[in-house]
């Protein structure tokens, strides 16, 4: 048994930055389906889990655009300054949000925190249908447009739309299906990702502290917690992960000092392998590759889920200016309109957090002594220390509406 029904816009991935697109474009005379493999509010939905997702300023300014962001804010706590640092050696540098003029420099929150908001939001969204659990298993050409098969409660399920836009994650099927290679590496480390307790207030500081086993991230959550993200190389992710947690804190501490007191208490531990992945193509004529099935980067500078929203944001205001201007959501020119802007910010961030893992990780005598003059360098000089707090916000380079905290 099989129907066929026909949309403006496919959404390939119903995960934060899936459903991030669907909900910017909520006002706009757009038919939109979703397709999705694991229900929004299950608790197998990975992008809806209990990982902690540091929301840059910029990110916060597009959620208030869409208009979620007094949904979000009471799950959400401030990051009111950075303190970066390099274990054993002289390179400081500390960021703050008076100094911006902003109220907060970002904020962190639980991925199912803003997965229920924006799930809420799907729930009540006239222009949306939501196809979850379903699975996508062919794409085709047509004339004026592209079509999907689906598979949903055994039933193929066929979508015309004249845009796909492809939010299906780091192993998109979208891509697997159309040939779309992409450029690849390991850096042979994993993120250990859990939720700590200090003994000392937390104070709104997030803390990157680069040690010789890698760096490690301490966000502000609410109930004075922390959330921890802590890169170790391969080899040692296992013998780390076997601790207990008596011993896991006496390593962490060993490794991350005093600056929050003695850390008292651990979370479930999880891992995550860590890979630097670009997509060769992310558009072509009525399709656009987004979010983690466009690029995935290392955490080391919390740039990932922040680098999908501003895609969300470019991409929603290029369909809503067509639309304006009565030409075609799904056309090469609507689409390089969307690359174009991206491109910039997008090779500006790989490169950021490719040469920091790199910078970082080596031991070499000079290339210590040069990035603790460089961590120097900028705390002592405001014009540097600004550039890279609008970096850490996501405020570089041209800002969509959204990006302003303005509706499209």
């Amino acid at each position: 048994m099989s129907s066929t029904t026909s949309v403006d816009l496919l959404i390939i991935g119903g995960g934060m930055v899936g459903a991030s697109l669907a909900c910017a474009l909520k006002d706009k005379p757009l038919t939109i389906a979703i397709v999705e493999a694991v229900p929004l509010h299950s608790a197998e939905q990975p992008s809806y889990d209990d990982r902690a997702i540091a929301l840059a300023y910029g990110s916060q300014r597009i959620f208030q655009g869409v208009g979620l962001w007094p949904q979000m804010k009471p799950h959400a706590t401030a990051i009111k300054k950075i303190h970066i640092s390099d274990r054993g050696h002289f390179g400081i540098t500390r960021l703050d949000h008076q100094r911006e003029g902003v109220e907060a420099l970002g904020q962190v929150m639980a991925g199912r925190d803003i997965g229920n908001v924006l799930a809420e939001q799907l729930a009540n969204q006239a222009n949306v249908e939501l196809l979850t659990p379903a699975t996508l298993s062919q794409i085709r050409y047509i004339d004026n447009g592209i079509q999907a098969q689906v598979m949903q409660n055994k039933q193929v399920l066929t979508i015309n739309a004249k845009l796909m836009v492809a939010a299906d994650g780091g192993h998109s099927s979208v891509r697997q299906l159309l040939g779309i290679d992409s450029d690849s590496k390991s850096y042979q480390q994993s993120a250990i990702i859990a939720n700590i307790t200090p003994s000392r207030p937390h104070n709104h500081v997030a803390y990157e502290r680069f040690t010789d086993s890698g760096p490690l991230a301490l966000l502000p959550m609410s109930d004075n917690r922390c959330s921890l993200v802590w890169t170790q190389w391969q080899q040692d992710v296992e013998e780390v992960m076997s601790l207990n947690n008596q011993a896991f804190l006496e390593r962490l501490q060993s490794r991350f000092g005093y600056r929050l007191g003695r850390l008292k208490q651990v979370g479930k531990r999880t891992a995550y392998p860590l890979r630097l992945m670009q997509a060769k193509e992310q558009i072509r004529p009525r399709l656009a590759v987004i979010g983690n099935a466009a690029h995935a980067i290392h955490p080391i500078a919390g740039q990932g889920f922040n680098l999908g929203i501003r895609d969300v944001s470019a991409l929603a205001e290029c369909v809503s200016d067509a639309l304006a201007n009565e030409q075609d959501i799904g056309s090469l020119s609507t689409l390089q309109c969307y690359a174009e802007w991206r491109h910039q910010d997008h090779s500006e961030v790989i490169r950021l957090t490719d040469g920091l893992v790199r910078l970082f990780s080596h031991s070499d005598k000079l290339l210590t002594l040069g990035r603790n003059i460089g961590l120097t360098a900028v705390e002592k000089l405001p014009p540097l220390k600004h550039l890279l707090s609008r970096q850490a916000m996501g405020l570089r380079g041209r800002q969509p509406r959204l990006n302003r905290g303005l509706p499209l």
